[in-house]
């Protein structure tokens, strides 16, 4: 295929969906058209030659009449055929129509001797030269021996007629048209909705996510393509949304301690000699403290949030948990109900990311006592971390887990959380193949991670 308006390969590819079905349509509806009509000539051609061979018997039979007679004339009229020709047994011509008149005999071919009759196309005739002709002989027994009657008429082209040809053209060329045009059409009104989420989809930005696609009336593969683009677009713009406030929250959050640093200093300077540099340096270092786990959370929040795979080590995690209490300070008691043997897939430093942050949230909700227990239930490796403080309302249990969340409760007395602890634990958890939630307990939180052993 060429461009009309140069000598350029035609860029299939930049057709519209709906030109090229309409083209494949096009060209498939011709093609079996192109068959139909090949089938119909050949057909007629059939039908057309048998009713040609049919005309000419008839014409012969006549003959055959004037020969048992005995009343056969010298010259034998047309009779609507090109000719008829009679030979007598000695092969010499008896009788012809005008157009065979004084010519030889035409063929020289007779019926087997099982039949009376036989018929032939024979080209290049003598008698009709540059032309084909369908020749019919038929022997007929007379008592001086066997005569032949032969009948001639032009046979039948393999194009039949001009005038059927050009009809079966025309109707082809119609069928085709009407066919692109409906195929264009239909698509048209089958496509029109595409085209519809296409310019909506156009129209979202980043600044404007509250647009949604039309849906279809009709429940069909546009249909579910709609209802999906538009549940894409509610995930989305939840996701932007959830970015917005962490970006929010943790631009907050890291300018408390730089405003506290600040304000240290600016207080130190205003008088330089009554200052009390040692007590200016450690509150600055607590803030330093306090900004750099807020910094490290983020960081782990980024590596959580771009799916980096941990390792997958068999990990016991009653054995991780004693090293990882062993090696804290803690402000308060720890009670340790640790059962060996307790084999997960993990990755090491996560998991014990998990237990140091749940450990040092009940630390700070707890009046005296942190209890941290590890055992094997229902095929699961469950590790519990309880506090004696005022627990979770039900209504928060899953509130907590959000990012920068902290409860009115903490906020009094959670002086160095990052409001990010719980939420990086479960996202850790939920890598795992586990779940992190808190369930009823008599006093307190009761924070349980449930994550499937290795067999």
């Amino acid at each position: 295929m060429w461009d009309i308006r140069g000598n350029r390969l035609f860029a299939w590819h930049r057709w519209s969906l709906r030109g090229r079905l309409t083209l494949v349509a096009g060209l498939v509806m011709t093609l079996l058209c192109l068959a139909v009509a090949a089938t119909v000539l050949i057909g007629i051609r059939g039908l057309a030659g048998q009713y040609n061979v049919d005309r000419i018997i008839s014409a012969a039979l006549k003959t055959v009449r004037l020969v048992k007679l005995d009343q056969l004339p010298t010259d034998l009229p047309a009779q609507g055929i090109a000719g008829v020709q009679v030979l007598r047994p000695d092969g010499t011509v008896q009788a012809a129509s005008p157009s065979l008149r004084g010519e030889l005999p035409i063929v020289d071919f007779e019926p087997p001797e099982t039949s009376v009759r036989q018929d032939r196309v024979i080209c290049d005739i003598p008698a009709f030269p540059d032309s084909c002709m369908t020749i019919v002989a038929i022997r007929v027994y007379e008592p001086d021996g066997e005569w032949m009657v032969y009948g001639a008429d032009p046979a039948v082209p393999w194009w039949v007629d001009p005038r059927v040809d050009l009809l079966l053209l025309l109707s082809s060329g119609a069928l085709v048209g009407f066919t692109a045009a409906g195929t264009y059409w239909l698509l048209g009104r089958a496509l029109g909705p595409v085209d519809a989420i296409s310019r909506e989809l156009a129209a979202i930005t980043v600044s404007d996510l509250g647009h949604r696609v039309p849906v279809p009336r009709y429940r069909d593969e546009i249909h579910r393509l709609a209802e999906t683009a538009n549940a894409t677009l509610d995930r989305l713009e939840e996701a932007v949304e959830q970015q917005r406030r962490f970006a929010s929250d943790a631009s907050h959050d890291l300018r408390s301690p730089l405003t506290a640093m600040r304000a240290e200093v600016e207080s130190s300077l205003l008088d330089i000699e009554a200052t009390n540099w040692a007590d200016t340096g450690e509150a600055i270092l607590a803030s330093i403290d306090r900004l750099q786990a807020l910094v490290d959370d983020l960081l782990q929040i980024a590596r959580l949030d771009s799916g980096a795979q941990g390792r997958s080590d068999p990990v016991d995690l009653g054995q991780l948990a004693a090293m990882e209490l062993d090696r804290r300070r803690h402000r308060m008691r720890v009670v340790r109900e640790l059962h060996a043997g307790v084999i997960i897939p993990g990755d090491r430093l996560r998991l014990g990311r998990v237990l140091t942050n749940l450990v040092d949230n009940a630390e700070r909700h707890a009046n005296s006592v942190v209890t941290v227990k590890v055992y094997e239930e229902d095929g699961q490796a469950v590790m519990e971390v309880l506090d004696d403080g005022a627990g979770v309302p039900r209504d928060k249990r899953e509130h907590v887990f959000q990012r920068f969340t902290r409860l009115d409760a903490a906020r009094s007395r959670d002086s160095g959380g990052t409001g990010l602890g719980l939420a990086i634990a479960r996202q850790i958890s939920e890598s795992h193949g586990g779940s992190l939630c808190i369930e009823d307990s008599a006093k307190g939180a009761r924070f349980v991670l449930r994550i499937p052993v290795s067999r």
